[in-house]
């Protein structure tokens, strides 16, 4: 009676343990107070976006100012080879883990997986839906959204029809983006079409090509970033048509079609400041600093001068 009442006190102890939430103090990263010990993992949703790629490099350039170690993954769009990528890092005992995910909800798996042995987990321009993130650095899409909303009705005036091209469903950016600018044009202006062009620019030319032949009244678009707002562009000079068309992000090849005339506007993000901000407020974590839930990047609407 006794063997089997030290058994099930046992077993209750294990049931306990491994229940709790708190990882074990052996499996949680070694405290180091050297930044040149520091080694961070930055997964990135994609380098085939010129956004991603300055994201990246703030990280980087910060990183070297301040002497910490990153390794760089790039995901290449495919969520799944990202959740891969993450555990990956995990497994080489990064100390901080900066993600910008390609699938808000997909990327939660890994997260939490970072949690679970105490690696802190900062994310970029987009957030994750579960698990725990010490801040999110992003641009205020919402307000970006607006932004492009107000500017189409200040040019155009209200009710004029317009197309909005969408980014990677599931990503936070798309929905915010695209809530901020129905926040206005549900209002003020008539979407007639949308449709996602998963933030690609070749993908940007075909849809829009689509929407043009079934919408054909259309007089402004806006695509929620400036690699679908270029790929609209190409699909409306194809078309003879004279439509407005804005765009989000700020890269270099929008800036140089505003200029030209052949683009009108871009909601200009920073996404190397983002970069910056991203790698302070992961060491500020690891020094056991408080950091706010959100840290903003700010915004602006650059049109042609």
């Amino acid at each position: 009676m006794k063997k089997l009442a030290v058994l099930l006190i046992s077993l209750s102890l294990l049931l306990m343990g491994a229940c709790s939430m708190q990882p074990p103090e052996w499996a949680k990263p070694a405290k180091k107070e050297n930044l040149k010990d520091i080694k961070i993992g930055l997964s990135v949703s994609t380098l085939n976006n010129p956004f991603f790629v300055s994201l990246r490099d703030g990280v980087q350039k910060e990183a070297k100012a301040l002497g910490v170690q990153v390794k760089v993954v790039d995901a290449q769009n495919d969520s799944a080879k990202q959740i891969n990528d993450v555990e990956d890092l995990i497994q080489q005992g990064v100390d901080l883990l900066l993600i910008n995910p390609t699938d808000s909800a997909a990327i939660s798996t890994a997260v939490q997986s970072a949690n679970n042995i105490g690696i802190p987990v900062v994310t970029l321009d987009r957030s994750a839906e579960k698990g725990k993130v010490a801040t999110l650095v992003a641009s205020d899409n919402i307000k970006g959204g607006e932004m492009a909303a107000d500017y189409i009705v200040k040019k155009l005036g209200e009710n004029v029809q317009v197309a909005e091209l969408e980014g990677v469903p599931g990503a936070s950016a798309t929905r915010e983006r695209g809530k901020g600018f129905h926040n206005i044009a549900d209002q003020k202006l008539k979407v007639t079409a949308k449709q996602a062009a998963d933030f690609d620019r070749t993908k940007g030319l075909t849809v829009m090509e689509n929407l043009l032949q079934a919408n054909p009244d259309i007089k402004a678009v806006f695509a929620h970033n400036d690699e679908m707002a270029l790929g609209a562009i190409e699909a409306i000079n194809s078309s003879g048509k004279d439509i407005m068309v804005i765009g989000f992000d700020g890269n270099d090849d929008a800036l140089n079609a505003i200029k030209a005339g052949k683009m009108e506007a871009t909601v200009a993000q920073q996404p190397d400041l983002i970069g910056k901000l991203a790698i302070d407020a992961g060491i500020d974590v690891l020094k056991g600093k408080k950091v706010p839930k959100n840290i903003p990047a700010p915004l602006k609407l650059v049109v042609k001068e």
